[in-house]
């Protein structure tokens, strides 16, 4: 089973996106340089608690 991840942008703290991932792989955070709407450019996006 997959569970929902919160995705947010590294510089402005904006929750922009979900996705999902394994609960198997869940012993790291994922991070993914996706589009910032708020910052208007290319950022890192962490996954949050």
């Amino acid at each position: 089973m997959r569970e929902k991840v919160l995705l947010i942008c590294s510089e402005c703290l904006s929750r922009n996106y979900t996705t999902t991932k394994k609960k198997s792989d869940s012993s790291k955070r994922m991070e993914i340089k996706k589009f910032c709407p708020r910052c208007n450019r290319h950022t890192i996006h962490k996954e949050s608690k």
